[in-house]
């Protein structure tokens, strides 16, 4: 069977490998074949092997996928069941894998499959949204109008915040932000600085700073200093975006000065938050469909990743198909 290799950095190939095994497990795996997957920031970080944090391995970098259950020897799956998977460590790119039945859920048949597999994403912002106070009424800015960035807006959007300002360099993203809740856009610019960008936001927001600013560039730009710029007193800031290993030059005294409170999250609950991302969909609480922006065959990975890694013809979720063996 085939599986990815991360060869060098941005370049990416499929290999032949053995076919996965049970072995002699007590329980409570199944064998996953994957048959729609979608691209991640997150896997950027392997793709792009430029970090010693996160060595590039045989098979990754791939692990918001929708499938199905080929072998089991657990009792929550039955063989033939399409689930929802998250493999081990991102380590999805294979054409099967072995993973723990409590690292999926079962698919619901009312949207399309691709709005579906949104609900792996949709749940870590679920999660993220579990750790803060109430959110109604508040104005928010969301730094960065990826993928991320966009379900964030929803998000807010559905817990009644006040405000929501979409942030980015990228015009083409933030066209898609007020479909997907933003109440306003503010695109910048690179040569900006932090102090310029903020009174932008705050001109946006009617002379208010945000109570909450959420940040969802993650590894390839670091803004948390910017965010903390932006934040108003008392308020708070979302550390949502994947950090590299070591941030440089965070200004902890504009954090300490301002009294902000830094949130983080990461490892969403398997019970709560992608089973309720599944249900916000499958019942139009949200609509995800603005962010599905291609579709291509896994025999196009090196291309899929070159799209969706340099934020070309507008991508947002880039979707691959995987070929299904035949029972």
């Amino acid at each position: 069977m085939l599986a990815a290799e991360i060869y060098g950095e941005k370049q990416i190939r499929m290999i032949d490998v053995e076919e996965p095994t049970l072995g002699d497990s007590s329980g409570g795996d199944i064998i996953f074949q994957p048959e729609l997957a979608c691209l991640c920031g997150s896997d950027l970080l392997y793709f792009e092997a430029d970090n010693p944090a996160y060595k590039p391995e045989i098979g990754h970098s791939l692990h918001e996928m929708i499938g199905t259950v080929v072998d089991t020897n657990g009792s929550r799956f039955q063989i033939g069941d399409q689930v929802l998977c998250v493999p081990y460590r991102q380590m999805g790119l294979q054409e099967r894998f072995v993973c723990t039945e409590k690292q999926a859920i079962p698919v619901d048949t009312r949207p399309d499959i691709r709005e579906a597999l949104l609900a792996q994403p949709l749940g870590t912002v679920l999660f993220a949204t579990r750790r803060l106070p109430n959110l109604l009424g508040l104005n928010v800015a969301v730094i960065g109008q990826g993928p991320m960035g966009q379900l964030w807006n929803c998000t807010l959007a559905q817990l009644g915040c006040r405000q929501i300002v979409g942030v980015d360099l990228n015009a083409e993203r933030l066209k898609v932000s007020p479909q997907m809740g933003a109440t306003a856009t503010l695109q910048v610019s690179a040569d900006q600085s932090d102090e310029e960008i903020a009174a932008a936001v705050q001109k946006v927001l009617g002379g208010q700073k945000p109570d909450l600013v959420i940040e969802c560039v993650g590894h390839r730009e670091q803004v948390v200093n910017l965010c903390f710029e932006i934040c108003k007193e008392h308020g708070s800031v979302f550390f949502f975006g994947v950090p590299t290993q070591a941030l440089q030059q965070i200004s902890l005294f504009k954090l300490f000065w301002k009294n902000i409170t830094l949130y983080a999250s990461v490892v969403p609950d398997f019970e709560i938050d992608f089973p309720l991302a599944m249900r916000w969909i499958a019942e139009g609480r949200v609509d995800v469909s603005p962010i599905i922006t291609h579709h291509m065959q896994l025999k196009d990975i090196q291309e899929a990743f070159d799209i969706f890694s340099q934020r070309q013809d507008g991508a947002l979720k880039v979707f691959l198909d995987f070929p299904v063996r035949n029972a």
